[in-house]
Order: structure tokens, then sequence, then C-alpha cells
């Protein structure tokens, strides 16, 4: 049996949320995915494949497809984000063990989201997360600078007075959580794919976010 981690120094907890604090494998990504391509279409007129191309290497150039479309194409993020106000939800759903274990966290737990504020709220509300967290920091706070940038990290930790050195972060991109380790932040790297991870800044993995925050050892409540 795996010994729980040992984050008794951590009084700062921050969460992606999109296939962090909800699995990948809720489908929900996948909504998500298409609609970023229908709108890739409408903005370039490019057929589907292309657009989807063109979609994944925004993302993999800057964190961020969306960051691609207002470099490019002077996409308006209202316009973009406006695309998933009525994102269905109904495949979310309130994971009380999550609930309890997020719960019992001390200090101070930050939602840090390269989605938009509105999409942010909704999911987490749907969730069941929305008083469980302090503030959510989405791309609009960071002047749209998206994660991975240091750029992003170093306006959370303005916002919020972030010492990385007590702070832990929960990612399922393996990319985001580099400059976090690089500031001193404990990385955890969530999904089905965490084992598979070798990189030397990835500090915990897991399958599952809940049973890891059960059972990790934090500092007492005092």
């Amino acid at each position: 049996m795996q010994t729980p981690a040992d984050l008794t120094h951590v009084d700062t907890w921050l969460f992606d949320l999109d296939n962090t604090l909800y699995p990948l494998d809720s489908g929900l990504a996948l909504e998500i995915d298409r609609r970023i391509r229908d709108y890739v279409i409408q903005v370039t007129g490019l057929e589907p494949e292309e657009a989807y191309r063109l979609q994944k290497r925004y993302l993999a150039e800057h964190g961020l497809s969306l960051t691609g479309l207002i470099r490019d194409h002077s996409v308006d993020p209202a316009e973009f984000h406006a695309i998933f106000e009525d994102l269905p939800l109904d495949l979310l759903a309130h994971d009380p063990e999550l609930i309890a274990a997020l719960r019992r966290l001390p200090g101070r737990r930050l939602i840090f989201t390269n989605a938009d504020g509105g999409h942010a709220q909704r999911v987490a509300e749907r969730l069941g997360l929305s008083g469980l967290f302090d503030d959510i920091f989405h791309i609009g706070s960071a002047d749209f600078e998206p994660k991975p940038s240091p750029g992003a990290f170093a306006k959370i930790i303005a916002a919020h007075a972030i010492e990385p050195k007590t702070t832990a972060f929960f990612e399922d991109a393996e990319r985001n959580l580099k400059p976090a380790a690089a500031l001193g932040m404990t990385t955890v790297l969530v999904g089905a794919h965490a084992a598979d991870s070798t990189a030397d800044f990835v500090h915990h993995r897991t399958a599952r976010l809940a049973p890891f925050l059960a059972a990790i050892r934090v500092k007492e409540h005092r």
C-alpha cells in the first residue's frame, strides 16, 4: 500500500478545474472540444479537420486555443466564451468523497483555470464546490495569459499573496506543473495518465483526486 503523501507544509491549495476537479471520463471535455472546433471553423472558414489541427496547434503553442485566435484572428474573448454559456453540465454530478476531502484541507483553496469565469462558476456550482473555494482565478483574472506561462503564475501569486513553498498545485496537464515546481510549489498530476509521467517536476501522481486528498497528511487545524 502506498504511503500517503506528507503535505503538512501546505496552507494554500491550487486546483485546475476541467478534468481535475471532475474526471476526464465524464465526457464533458469532448463537448468543449467540439464547440471550440466549430468556433474555429466559423472564424477561419477552414474545413473541420484543418480547423481541428489549428485548434490543437494553438493549444500546444500557447496552452490555450483562444490565445492563438486572439493573436492571429483578432477574436473577442467575450465572443469566444459565449459558446460555453449554454454548455450542458448534466454529465457532471456531486462527488461526496471529493467534497469531504476538500473540506479537510487547512488554509486557502483556490481554483486556477484557463477557462473563463462564467464557465468556471457554473461548473463549480454543478459539482457542489462553490462554497469550498476562496476564489476562482480564471483566464480573465490573468489578463488572458494562460498556464503554463510563468506570467500567469506571477499574476495569481501577486493577486493572492501566495507563498509558493507552502502551496500545492493539482493539474491534469503535466506541462502546467513545470512552472509551478520551478517556483517551489508541490505539484500533483491528476488523471488516468498520471502514473505514466516520469517528469521530475511532478512530485505526486494520482489517478483520482478524491482518494488522494482523503489520504494525505495535512497540517492540523488550530
